[in-house]
């Protein structure tokens, strides 16, 4: 009997080992393909699925001795959060996935990481940039956003240098958590400066009414105005903004400028706006895969009919990362794949790979803004790489 038992357990044993190293190697996620959030949420369905398929043409991923393809299976979450949640534990549960991708949006990585610090597999994420995914301890979730709280870091840096300088700020944000994250990093960074902020608003995220919040900044004669919100709440502030002939010397937003399809919803009104961005396509950031930003850049738009932003850039570090991760474990096994992410330091299409102590990149963001139609780098941490158009004229004079 005992010798059955130990039988047994080397059976047991071996079918483990095998498991482990079962092909292909299976990745899942959770994305907004439908809903409100759909309009962003495909950029990382289409960087997650880009992203496999290059790898897999390559020859996939080593282990060892063996080359092992991936796979991906997206479930769409409808922009329902609690949904998205449900969906990753039967990624886990049902579809037996290897490792977890994130979906789009802080709130949503702010819920569904904790799905994957429950079953200690590894969640990569390029959707959520809230300090508050990755205050809480949390060991299986990383990010490849930089931290929110200082995404206007360099707006301020630039608005300092400006001539002449903005005296005045509005200060705009949704309630979410993103949004409640960048506001107060912001705050801290303006405290720092001569800048007075003379509105702090809070609003809600599922608002479309910002009549108000610009008639106060009209009576303010606020002179900058930076706004952290998702895109569809900054195309009705401009929309509004124009209505209402509100024009201030500057304002900034930290989601919509660098994507096509804000230029393309508001046309020539997209101009003199400013944004922010963690990636940018160039030639100088070297992948193993895609060859460099430049060439990653005009493949995604061929394939999918759109310009790639830093979200699409960051949907695929995420699944670069875990290539890279697995490689360097040499296993499957969640905890050595955990353990491998945390110390990993590679150069990509998206820049360097190297997560702080709290699991995110440090990336710096670039000030961008839209002139005559197109992007255009405009302030980076070696200071102004382009002119920008300032003060931004009133509206009846464009």
């Amino acid at each position: 009997m005992k010798r059955m038992s130990l039988s047994l357990l080397a059976a047991m044993g071996l079918f483990a080992a095998q498991a482990v190293f079962a092909a292909p190697i299976e990745l899942g996620a959770s994305v907004q393909k439908t809903g409100s959030f759909a309009n962003t949420g495909r950029y990382y369905a289409d960087g997650y699925q880009f992203a496999v398929d290059k790898i897999n043409e390559k020859g996939g991923v080593k282990i060892g001795d063996k080359q092992e393809k991936l796979h991906l299976t997206i479930l769409d979450n409808q922009s329902d959060v609690n949904l998205s949640v449900r969906q990753y534990v039967q990624l886990l549960t049902q579809n037996k996935v290897n490792f977890l991708l994130g979906p789009f949006a802080s709130n949503f990585a702010l819920a569904d990481s904790a799905i994957s610090e429950k079953y200690q597999i590894p969640m990569i994420q390029g959707g959520g940039a809230s300090d508050q995914i990755f205050n809480r301890g949390f060991k299986y979730v990383f990010g490849t956003l930089p931290p929110a709280s200082a995404y206007f870091q360099t707006t301020v840096d630039a608005m300092m240098k400006l001539d002449p300088a903005p005296k005045t700020v509005a200060l705009l944000y949704a309630d979410d958590s993103f949004d409640v994250s960048v506001a107060e990093g912001a705050h801290k960074i303006l405290a720092k400066t001569p800048l007075k902020i003379v509105i702090e608003q809070k609003y809600s995220s599922e608002t479309s009414d910002f009549n108000s919040l610009l008639a106060l900044i009209k009576s303010k004669n606020v002179d900058a105005i930076l706004v952290a919100g998702h895109e569809t709440e900054i195309l009705n502030f401009i929309r509004q903004a124009k209505a209402l002939d509100i024009s201030p010397k500057f304002y900034s937003f930290t989601v919509g400028v660098s994507t096509a399809d804000f230029r393309k919803a508001l046309g020539s009104d997209a101009d003199y706006a400013f944004g922010m961005t963690s990636w940018l396509p160039s030639s100088s950031l070297k992948d193993d895969y895609f060859g460099d930003g430049m060439q990653f850049a005009e493949e995604y738009r061929k394939r999918f009919g759109y310009e790639p932003d830093y979200h699409s850039a960051s949907a695929v570090a995420d699944v670069l990362a875990f290539v890279k991760a697995i490689e360097k474990a040499g296993s499957l096994d969640p905890k050595a794949v955990r353990n491998a992410i945390v110390n990993l330091d590679f150069n990509s299409l998206y820049g360097q790979i190297h997560f702080n102590a709290q699991g995110q990149l440090e990336l710096p963001q670039t000030v961008i803004q839209i002139q005559n139609g197109k992007v255009v780098p405009i302030y980076n941490a070696k200071g102004f790489i382009g002119k920008p158009q300032y003060p931004m004229p009133a509206w009846k004079q464009r």
